[in-house]
């Protein structure tokens, strides 16, 4: 990088907390290139403004700093930044990134072309307008250079950051491609040893009515009740614990560790105390387990949250901040949900276990985590229990050499969105027009401002609220596709458009002001029971992909959404079930319904567990009552209840399920 070209280089990361592997990169940089500025944990936005203004060479920061400091940057005039993007994707065309813009982009050039379809003078276009300011910072800049990297480019990462060839296609500027990185040895292949489960079940409708359901939604809470199920977690906890040991606890000179990515919080927590149960029962000692997710999640009752979960053996609890470190240094297996599917880097990571759909650029990402090369690692393993091997090919294939894009995205695609919003009647130019003069009156948006804003838009959320349900879902997912386009679009080109600016920026405050869609359903899950279940290897072995390359083509604009329908719940039942079933035989029948009903009709047992810690009745007091119940229906010598005496594993996990179910069951009477 010729030293005399830029007068600050700026490295832009979208990460909360700069990790060890970044700062060690910046540690090596030749500082006589000038100081260097790392505004990570424990400096603040201010920190970043002054680097700016003060003339830093090198500033490494995280994105999320830019739309606090944005209007506190020094004229930029004739200075130039060179921007590395550490990792670009998705949240290079948010609000951030456009503060960025601001905060460094040089607009003499922009200014002069405004001037220009304005038909006025430079001088006398007032360039502190907010307005004026917003628009200026639109499109490319002279002074600032983009260097973006990126191993899942998107079809707007390419036009906003790709060189556009003399086709109208976008192409990366430079490719160090998945396939030569893996033949170089500078990555693993992670495709070479798959393991996909298929779960089969059924499920049965366990009251007298069939009530209509809206279809969709009632599907998802259907496949949540069986995600979620006991006896589910119990049977996939088995495997990830036997896996570890078979697989993981051997790989990489017996240092090899575990990720399982869960579908949600809830599956995260509940996959915790299933794993650290399971454990337990067998004496298993060369494990241990940490979970990974944020904010707090209620389970029966009980509030839950990564720090006070995550314990060391001398029983000091561990905050989020420490759970990467402990990781690496003290656990072997690590549950998570969102968190650490991206980013994170440990080359110890030789296992993951799938129980959530991956698709497209996440589904490289997440399963990417095990990538990385360190002594004695010579393979990796992932297993399946959601995704098939097609799945994973699909998403694979794209990035496996080069990825382009075929031609620039439609402008008109904002202008085919905003007239559709219009034919809803729901606000016109006055609306915007007395939001825009409260918005753009002062640059300082104080409680007082916001609230008048909020008044300015309330008008328009009534009109909303007298829709029919299709219609505001409709509106709404219009209201979004109008934002994310113009967000998108500002960035690659100068609209120079009054109206819409105003309009876009109208939208976005009246996004944030319409109520979230709520749905009156019947309780579904407590309708429910779970009758079979059943998990099928469906395959083992490589992943191969093809020797070619991915191209996009540009986005189109969505068509109508189709309202959802309401179907009688047996109906939709009947449909997730055909898509799950499998040859079940009576040992594959679920006994937890059949004990259920046994054990719930023990008045003796309800009246303990309301007045006895969850802890207590399930490993104390209630293992004598299952046994008893157990016991008496063996006589019937059915083959499911055979099967549940010859396996203890099956045996315990029954047990532990129906523990947890009826003490929350319990202690809702």
């Amino acid at each position: 990088m010729n030293n005399a070209v830029f007068n600050s280089v700026i490295i832009v990361t979208d990460r909360t907390v700069l990790d060890a592997q970044l700062q060690e990169t910046i540690s090596g940089f030749d500082h006589t290139l000038g100081t260097v500025e790392t505004i990570g944990e424990g400096k603040n936005s201010k920190n970043l403004r002054d680097a700016i203004n003060n003339g830093c060479r090198i500033i490494v920061t995280t994105l999320q700093k830019f739309p606090v400091i944005y209007e506190e940057v020094e004229s930029t005039a004739g200075k130039h930044f060179a921007v590395i993007v550490d990792e670009a994707h998705s949240s290079q065309t948010g609000t951030s990134a456009i503060k960025l813009k601001t905060a460094l982009a040089d607009t003499e050039a922009a200014l002069k072309e405004y001037a220009e379809i304005e038909g006025k003078a430079e001088d006398e276009i007032d360039k502190q307008d907010k307005l004026v300011q917003e628009m200026l910072a639109h499109g490319k800049h002279k002074n600032l250079s983009f260097f973006a990297f990126t191993a899942t480019p998107k079809e707007q990462t390419l036009e906003m950051f790709g060189t556009e060839h003399e086709d109208g296609s976008f192409h990366p500027f430079h490719i160090y491609s998945m396939k030569q990185a893996i033949e170089e040895g500078f990555i693993m292949d992670v495709l070479q040893n798959y393991m996909t489960y298929n779960t089969c079940f059924k499920i049965a409708k366990t009251i007298p009515d069939n009530p209509e359901v809206p279809a969709s939604r009632a599907a998802k809470v259907i496949r949540r009740f069986e995600e979620l199920h006991p006896y589910n977690i119990a049977q996939k906890a088995q495997i990830i614990v036997e896996t570890f040991l078979s697989t993981t606890s051997k790989a990489i000179g017996g240092k090899g560790k575990m990720m399982v990515v869960t579908a949600s919080r809830l599956a995260a927590v509940r996959y915790y105390h299933e794993v650290k149960r399971y454990i337990q029962e067998k004496k298993y000692d060369n494990i241990d387990v940490l979970v990974a997710f944020s904010g707090a999640i209620n389970d029966g009752g009980d509030e839950y949250t990564e720090s006070r979960l995550n314990v060391r053996k001398d029983g000091s609890h561990i905050s989020e901040e420490q759970t990467k470190a402990e990781f690496h240094d003290n656990f072997n297996v690590l549950i998570v949900a969102e968190k650490y599917q991206t980013g994170f880097d440990e080359p110890l990571l030789h296992t993951m276990i799938v129980d959530k759909k991956l698709r497209g650029v996440k589904c490289v990402q997440t399963l990417s985590r095990l990538n990385r090369i360190c002594e004695n690692k010579t393979d990796t393993y992932i297993l399946d229990f959601v995704n098939t091997a097609e799945d994973i090919k699909k998403a694979f294939q794209p990035f496996y050499q080069e990825t382009s894009l075929s031609q620039e995205v439609n402008v008109d695609l904002i202008y085919q969105t905003q007239k559709e919003l219009r034919g809803y009647k729901l606000y016109d130019d006055a609306n915007i027009s007395t939001f825009s003069d409260i918005y753009y009156s002062s640059k300082k948006q104080d409680d007082k401002m916001m609230g008048k804003m909020t008044s300015a838009l309330k008008p328009v959320a009534d009109r909303y609220n007298d829709l029919s349900n299709d219609d505001r879902y409709q509106f709404r997912r219009l209201l979004r596709s109008y934002i994310k386009w113009y967000g998108y679009i500002s960035q690659i080109c100068r609209m120079f458009d009054k109206d819409m600016q105003r309009e876009y920026t109208f939208c976005a405050y009246l996004l944030r002001l319409l109520p979230n869609e709520s749905v009156s359903m019947i309780d579904i899950e407590s309708a429910l029971k779970l009758e079979f279940y059943k998990l099928e290897q469906t395959f083992k072995g490589g992943i191969a992909l093809d020797n070619a390359t991915g191209v996009y083509e540009p986005s189109k604009a969505k068509g109508k959404a189709v309202p959802e329908q309401k179907e009688p719940l047996e109906e939709v039942i009947d449909k997730i079930n055909q898509l799950f079933t499998g040859s079940f035989s009576e040992a594959d029948k679920v006994l937890l319904y059949t004990l259920h009903d046994k054990l719930k009709n023990d008045k003796k047992l309800g009246k303990i567990a309301k007045s006895s810690d969850p802890q207590v009745f399930v490993e104390s007091i209630f293992p004598k009552s299952f046994d008893t119940v157990a016991q008496d229906s063996y006589v019937e010598q059915t083959e499911a209840f055979t099967s549940l005496f010859e396996n203890k594993s099956k045996y315990n996990a029954v047990m532990a399920a129906l523990a947890e179910m009826l003490y929350r069951e319990f202690n809702k009477e």
